[in-house]
Protein backbone atom coordinates (compact mmCIF):
# COMPACT_ATOMS: atom_id res chain seq x y z
CA UNK A 1 0.00 0.00 0.00
CA UNK A 2 1.35 3.41 -0.88
CA UNK A 3 1.97 6.36 1.60
CA UNK A 4 0.84 9.79 -0.16
CA UNK A 5 2.55 12.29 1.55
CA UNK A 6 1.33 15.83 1.08
CA UNK A 7 4.28 18.49 2.17
CA UNK A 8 2.99 21.41 3.15
CA UNK A 9 5.17 24.78 3.21
CA UNK A 10 3.70 27.59 5.16
CA UNK A 11 5.02 30.66 7.41
CA UNK A 12 5.98 29.13 10.40
CA UNK A 13 7.30 25.71 9.42
CA UNK A 14 6.65 22.60 7.11
CA UNK A 15 3.22 20.54 7.66
CA UNK A 16 3.32 16.79 6.38
CA UNK A 17 -0.33 15.38 5.49
CA UNK A 18 -0.36 11.70 5.24
CA UNK A 19 -3.23 8.67 3.72
CA UNK A 20 -3.27 5.17 2.62
CA UNK A 21 -3.86 5.26 -1.02
CA UNK A 22 -7.34 5.52 -1.17
CA UNK A 23 -6.74 9.32 0.12
CA UNK A 24 -9.70 9.41 2.20
CA UNK A 25 -8.59 9.66 6.14
CA UNK A 26 -5.52 11.98 6.79
CA UNK A 27 -3.16 12.77 9.65
CA UNK A 28 -0.58 15.61 10.09
CA UNK A 29 2.70 15.85 10.95
CA UNK A 30 4.50 19.16 12.28
CA UNK A 31 5.19 21.95 12.17
CA UNK A 32 8.67 20.73 11.29
CA UNK A 33 11.82 23.20 10.65
CA UNK A 34 11.98 24.89 13.43
CA UNK A 35 9.13 27.04 12.31
CA UNK A 36 11.06 28.72 9.69
CA UNK A 37 8.85 30.51 7.02
CA UNK A 38 9.16 27.93 4.21
CA UNK A 39 8.36 28.98 0.16
CA UNK A 40 9.08 25.68 -1.10
CA UNK A 41 9.33 21.67 -0.41
CA UNK A 42 9.99 18.48 -2.67
CA UNK A 43 10.26 14.79 -2.52
CA UNK A 44 13.14 13.20 -4.28
CA UNK A 45 12.11 9.66 -4.69
CA UNK A 46 15.66 8.70 -6.20
CA UNK A 47 17.45 9.43 -1.94
CA UNK A 48 14.06 9.06 -0.52
CA UNK A 49 15.13 12.87 0.87
CA UNK A 50 12.78 15.80 1.62
CA UNK A 51 14.43 18.56 0.89
CA UNK A 52 12.55 22.25 2.10
CA UNK A 53 13.40 26.02 0.99
CA UNK A 54 13.46 28.10 3.65
CA UNK A 55 14.33 32.00 4.31
CA UNK A 56 14.09 34.50 7.23
CA UNK A 57 14.82 38.26 6.90
CA UNK A 58 16.82 37.50 10.62
CA UNK A 59 18.90 34.28 9.92
CA UNK A 60 19.43 34.03 6.04
CA UNK A 61 18.27 31.39 3.28
CA UNK A 62 18.54 27.60 4.25
CA UNK A 63 18.12 24.40 2.91
CA UNK A 64 16.58 22.10 5.25
CA UNK A 65 16.62 18.10 4.04
CA UNK A 66 15.04 14.82 5.90
CA UNK A 67 15.91 11.18 5.07
CA UNK A 68 13.90 9.69 6.78
CA UNK A 69 10.05 11.26 5.68
CA UNK A 70 10.27 13.70 8.50
CA UNK A 71 11.05 12.38 11.17
CA UNK A 72 14.47 13.65 12.06
CA UNK A 73 15.77 16.71 10.13
CA UNK A 74 18.87 19.03 9.16
CA UNK A 75 19.76 22.17 7.81
CA UNK A 76 22.46 23.69 5.90
CA UNK A 77 23.32 27.29 4.83
CA UNK A 78 26.92 26.67 3.75
CA UNK A 79 27.75 28.73 0.39
CA UNK A 80 24.53 29.84 0.24
CA UNK A 81 25.35 33.28 0.04
CA UNK A 82 26.80 35.52 -2.08
CA UNK A 83 30.42 36.62 -2.24
CA UNK A 84 31.14 39.60 0.48
CA UNK A 85 29.36 42.82 -0.76
CA UNK A 86 26.78 41.34 -3.25
CA UNK A 87 23.16 41.39 -1.63
CA UNK A 88 22.45 38.80 1.14
CA UNK A 89 19.65 36.35 0.38
CA UNK A 90 16.21 36.00 2.66
CA UNK A 91 14.92 33.32 0.21
CA UNK A 92 15.87 30.09 -1.30
CA UNK A 93 13.49 27.70 -3.70
CA UNK A 94 14.44 24.86 -5.19
CA UNK A 95 16.03 21.54 -4.65
CA UNK A 96 19.55 20.54 -5.45
CA UNK A 97 19.27 23.57 -7.82
CA UNK A 98 18.17 26.66 -6.10
CA UNK A 99 16.77 29.99 -6.90
CA UNK A 100 17.19 33.11 -5.09
CA UNK A 101 16.28 36.48 -4.45
CA UNK A 102 18.16 38.56 -5.49
CA UNK A 103 17.69 36.43 -8.54
CA UNK A 104 20.76 33.55 -9.11
CA UNK A 105 20.81 29.82 -8.72
CA UNK A 106 23.17 27.92 -6.23
CA UNK A 107 24.10 24.49 -6.64
CA UNK A 108 24.39 21.41 -4.62
CA UNK A 109 26.25 18.36 -5.67
CA UNK A 110 26.24 16.49 -1.85
CA UNK A 111 22.59 16.01 -1.34
CA UNK A 112 21.84 19.92 -0.07
CA UNK A 113 24.94 19.86 2.17
CA UNK A 114 26.77 22.43 0.98
CA UNK A 115 26.19 24.93 -2.25
CA UNK A 116 28.24 26.79 -4.84
CA UNK A 117 26.79 29.90 -6.99
CA UNK A 118 25.91 28.70 -10.31
CA UNK A 119 24.91 31.75 -12.23
CA UNK A 120 23.05 34.78 -11.92
CA UNK A 121 22.51 35.27 -15.72
CA UNK A 122 25.31 37.44 -16.28
CA UNK A 123 25.42 36.94 -19.90
CA UNK A 124 21.21 38.91 -20.04
CA UNK A 125 21.06 42.81 -20.46
CA UNK A 126 17.96 42.68 -17.95
CA UNK A 127 19.81 41.41 -15.47
CA UNK A 128 21.14 45.30 -14.62
CA UNK A 129 17.42 46.03 -14.39
CA UNK A 130 16.44 43.77 -11.96
CA UNK A 131 19.61 44.84 -9.78
CA UNK A 132 18.25 48.11 -10.26
CA UNK A 133 17.42 49.32 -6.82
CA UNK A 134 15.05 52.40 -8.48
CA UNK A 135 12.87 49.84 -9.64
CA UNK A 136 12.78 47.23 -7.09
CA UNK A 137 9.52 46.46 -5.71
CA UNK A 138 9.15 45.73 -2.05
CA UNK A 139 10.94 42.53 -1.14
CA UNK A 140 12.83 42.38 -4.11
CA UNK A 141 13.09 40.55 -7.25
CA UNK A 142 13.66 36.50 -6.82
CA UNK A 143 14.10 33.38 -8.70
CA UNK A 144 11.11 31.55 -7.76
CA UNK A 145 11.24 28.59 -9.80
CA UNK A 146 13.61 26.20 -11.91
CA UNK A 147 12.12 23.92 -14.13
CA UNK A 148 13.91 20.47 -15.80
CA UNK A 149 14.16 18.93 -18.78
CA UNK A 150 13.79 15.32 -17.61
CA UNK A 151 16.03 13.99 -20.79
CA UNK A 152 18.89 16.56 -19.98
CA UNK A 153 19.93 17.58 -16.42
CA UNK A 154 21.69 20.61 -18.56
CA UNK A 155 18.71 21.89 -19.80
CA UNK A 156 16.48 23.80 -17.51
CA UNK A 157 14.34 27.07 -17.29
CA UNK A 158 14.99 30.08 -14.84
CA UNK A 159 11.87 32.25 -13.67
CA UNK A 160 12.97 35.73 -12.92
CA UNK A 161 9.95 37.13 -11.08
CA UNK A 162 8.51 39.92 -13.02
CA UNK A 163 10.90 39.93 -15.59
CA UNK A 164 10.40 36.50 -17.63
CA UNK A 165 11.64 33.11 -17.83
CA UNK A 166 15.23 32.43 -19.08
CA UNK A 167 16.62 28.58 -20.70
CA UNK A 168 19.49 27.45 -20.63
CA UNK A 169 21.32 24.24 -22.11
CA UNK A 170 24.41 24.53 -20.83
CA UNK A 171 23.71 23.79 -17.58
CA UNK A 172 23.99 27.40 -16.79
CA UNK A 173 26.76 28.92 -18.63
CA UNK A 174 24.73 31.00 -20.90
CA UNK A 175 21.30 31.97 -21.69
CA UNK A 176 17.71 32.55 -23.60
CA UNK A 177 14.67 34.38 -23.11
CA UNK A 178 12.25 32.52 -23.77
CA UNK A 179 8.77 34.73 -23.86
CA UNK A 180 7.49 35.05 -27.40
CA UNK A 181 3.52 34.43 -27.00
CA UNK A 182 3.24 36.24 -23.46
CA UNK A 183 1.47 39.57 -22.88
CA UNK A 184 3.03 42.21 -20.60
CA UNK A 185 1.63 43.79 -18.19
CA UNK A 186 3.49 47.06 -18.76
CA UNK A 187 5.14 48.88 -21.51
CA UNK A 188 8.56 47.77 -22.98
CA UNK A 189 11.68 48.94 -24.05
CA UNK A 190 13.02 45.51 -25.54
CA UNK A 191 9.87 43.12 -26.10
CA UNK A 192 12.39 39.76 -25.05
CA UNK A 193 11.87 40.40 -21.41
CA UNK A 194 9.59 42.32 -18.81
CA UNK A 195 7.11 39.34 -18.43
CA UNK A 196 5.31 38.71 -15.07
CA UNK A 197 5.36 34.78 -15.31
CA UNK A 198 3.55 33.59 -11.94
CA UNK A 199 3.69 29.69 -12.82
CA UNK A 200 5.22 27.54 -15.40
CA UNK A 201 4.76 23.90 -15.42
CA UNK A 202 6.19 21.29 -17.66
CA UNK A 203 3.48 17.85 -18.76
CA UNK A 204 4.96 14.74 -17.26
CA UNK A 205 3.51 13.45 -19.92
CA UNK A 206 5.47 15.64 -23.03
CA UNK A 207 8.19 17.59 -22.15
CA UNK A 208 7.09 19.66 -25.57
CA UNK A 209 3.63 20.62 -23.55
CA UNK A 210 3.84 23.72 -20.49
CA UNK A 211 1.19 25.56 -19.30
CA UNK A 212 1.49 29.07 -17.57
CA UNK A 213 -0.02 31.41 -15.76
CA UNK A 214 0.56 34.73 -15.27
CA UNK A 215 -0.21 38.23 -14.39
CA UNK A 216 -1.98 38.75 -17.71
CA UNK A 217 -3.07 35.60 -19.13
CA UNK A 218 -3.20 31.72 -19.41
CA UNK A 219 -0.48 30.37 -22.07
CA UNK A 220 0.08 26.61 -23.64
CA UNK A 221 3.19 25.90 -25.37
CA UNK A 222 3.40 23.35 -27.90
CA UNK A 223 7.47 23.67 -28.39
CA UNK A 224 9.15 22.90 -25.32
CA UNK A 225 8.68 26.70 -24.08
CA UNK A 226 10.06 27.87 -27.10
CA UNK A 227 6.92 30.26 -27.69
CA UNK A 228 3.10 30.64 -26.13
CA UNK A 229 -0.33 31.29 -27.16
CA UNK A 230 -2.70 32.78 -25.24
CA UNK A 231 -5.94 30.44 -23.79
CA UNK A 232 -7.23 32.11 -21.32
CA UNK A 233 -10.70 32.94 -22.94
CA UNK A 234 -13.19 30.70 -20.51
CA UNK A 235 -11.41 31.75 -17.45
CA UNK A 236 -12.85 34.07 -15.16
CA UNK A 237 -9.80 36.48 -15.29
CA UNK A 238 -6.54 37.05 -17.10
CA UNK A 239 -4.71 36.75 -13.77
CA UNK A 240 -3.23 34.19 -11.45
CA UNK A 241 -0.56 32.10 -9.74
CA UNK A 242 -1.46 28.39 -9.29
CA UNK A 243 -1.12 25.83 -11.98
CA UNK A 244 -0.45 21.88 -12.28
CA UNK A 245 -0.17 19.69 -15.40
CA UNK A 246 -1.77 16.17 -15.58
CA UNK A 247 0.74 13.53 -15.23
CA UNK A 248 -0.81 11.39 -17.92
CA UNK A 249 -2.94 13.82 -20.18
CA UNK A 250 -0.62 16.13 -21.99
CA UNK A 251 -3.79 18.40 -22.77
CA UNK A 252 -5.36 18.71 -19.21
CA UNK A 253 -4.24 20.87 -16.64
CA UNK A 254 -5.34 22.89 -13.89
CA UNK A 255 -5.58 26.45 -12.84
CA UNK A 256 -6.83 28.90 -10.52
CA UNK A 257 -7.27 32.06 -11.20
CA UNK A 258 -8.31 35.21 -8.71
CA UNK A 259 -9.15 38.95 -8.84
CA UNK A 260 -5.95 40.76 -10.31
CA UNK A 261 -7.32 43.66 -7.67
CA UNK A 262 -5.16 44.22 -4.47
CA UNK A 263 -7.18 41.01 -3.05
CA UNK A 264 -5.90 38.79 -5.03
CA UNK A 265 -8.74 36.36 -3.81
CA UNK A 266 -10.90 33.46 -5.78
CA UNK A 267 -13.76 35.43 -7.98
CA UNK A 268 -16.87 36.23 -6.25
CA UNK A 269 -15.64 34.24 -2.94
CA UNK A 270 -16.38 31.36 -4.85
CA UNK A 271 -13.71 28.62 -4.45
CA UNK A 272 -13.18 27.08 -7.42
CA UNK A 273 -10.23 25.54 -9.52
CA UNK A 274 -10.63 25.50 -13.63
CA UNK A 275 -9.97 22.36 -15.50
CA UNK A 276 -9.07 22.03 -19.49
CA UNK A 277 -8.95 19.12 -21.35
CA UNK A 278 -8.01 20.24 -25.02
CA UNK A 279 -4.92 22.48 -24.45
CA UNK A 280 -6.91 24.65 -23.57
CA UNK A 281 -9.66 25.50 -25.96
CA UNK A 282 -12.13 25.35 -23.28
CA UNK A 283 -12.41 25.42 -19.66
CA UNK A 284 -14.26 23.68 -16.25
CA UNK A 285 -14.89 25.11 -13.47
CA UNK A 286 -14.41 22.43 -10.74
CA UNK A 287 -16.11 23.36 -7.04
CA UNK A 288 -18.22 20.20 -5.69
CA UNK A 289 -17.61 19.83 -2.24
CA UNK A 290 -15.55 23.22 -2.17
CA UNK A 291 -16.99 26.62 -0.38
CA UNK A 292 -18.54 28.85 -2.83
CA UNK A 293 -20.30 31.63 -0.52
CA UNK A 294 -18.59 33.74 1.45
CA UNK A 295 -14.44 31.87 0.88
CA UNK A 296 -12.32 34.83 -0.17
CA UNK A 297 -9.66 32.47 -0.30
CA UNK A 298 -6.16 32.63 -2.21
CA UNK A 299 -3.86 30.31 -3.79
CA UNK A 300 0.01 31.30 -4.59
CA UNK A 301 2.06 30.06 -7.15
CA UNK A 302 3.39 27.12 -5.56
CA UNK A 303 -0.04 25.99 -4.03
CA UNK A 304 -1.12 23.42 -5.95
CA UNK A 305 0.02 19.96 -7.16
CA UNK A 306 -1.06 16.70 -8.10
CA UNK A 307 -0.28 13.03 -7.79
CA UNK A 308 0.30 10.27 -10.20
CA UNK A 309 -1.65 7.83 -9.01
CA UNK A 310 -4.44 5.55 -11.47
CA UNK A 311 -6.76 8.36 -10.55
CA UNK A 312 -4.80 11.39 -10.25
CA UNK A 313 -5.18 13.20 -7.15
CA UNK A 314 -5.03 17.52 -7.04
CA UNK A 315 -4.05 19.45 -4.10
CA UNK A 316 -4.29 23.25 -3.44
CA UNK A 317 -3.40 24.90 -0.47
CA UNK A 318 -4.52 28.56 0.76
CA UNK A 319 -3.15 31.50 2.27
CA UNK A 320 -5.09 31.36 5.39
CA UNK A 321 -4.19 27.92 5.95
CA UNK A 322 -6.64 25.36 4.03
CA UNK A 323 -5.60 22.34 2.41
CA UNK A 324 -8.32 20.65 -0.14
CA UNK A 325 -7.43 17.70 -2.42
CA UNK A 326 -9.50 15.45 -4.77
CA UNK A 327 -8.70 12.02 -5.32
CA UNK A 328 -10.65 11.66 -8.71
CA UNK A 329 -9.33 14.35 -10.64
CA UNK A 330 -10.99 17.18 -9.86
CA UNK A 331 -14.60 15.90 -9.83
CA UNK A 332 -15.20 16.14 -6.21
CA UNK A 333 -13.05 17.66 -2.76
CA UNK A 334 -12.49 17.84 0.53
CA UNK A 335 -10.58 19.79 2.77
CA UNK A 336 -7.89 18.12 4.78
CA UNK A 337 -6.72 20.29 6.95
CA UNK A 338 -7.78 23.72 8.56
CA UNK A 339 -6.30 26.45 10.71
CA UNK A 340 -2.38 25.92 9.09
CA UNK A 341 -0.36 29.23 9.23
CA UNK A 342 -0.31 30.84 5.65
CA UNK A 343 0.38 28.63 2.82
CA UNK A 344 3.23 28.93 0.43
CA UNK A 345 3.62 25.62 -1.55
CA UNK A 346 2.25 22.42 -1.91
CA UNK A 347 3.66 19.13 -3.13
CA UNK A 348 2.96 15.62 -3.61
CA UNK A 349 4.81 12.62 -2.73
CA UNK A 350 3.99 8.85 -3.15
CA UNK A 351 5.95 6.65 -1.45
CA UNK A 352 5.56 2.60 -1.82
Amino acid sequence: MSRILVLVGTRKGLFVLESGDDRKTWTRRGPFCESWPIYHAIYDGESGTIFVAAGSEWHGAAVWRSSDLGETWEWSGEGLKYADGEPALSKVTGRLLAGVAVPGIFESTDGGVTWSHLSSLEDQPAREEWLNAEIQPPGRLGLPAIIPNPSDPDRFFANVQGMGVWETVDGGSSWTPRNQGFRAAWPLEDPSYGYCIHKLVRSPADAERMFAMTHVGAYVSSDGGQSYTEITEGLPSDFGFAAAAHPFDRDTAYMIPVDPEHGRYMHDGHTAVWQTRDAGSSWTRLDNGLPTDGAYLGVLREGMAMDALESPGVYFGTTTGQVFASADEGASWQQIADYLPGIASVEVAVVE
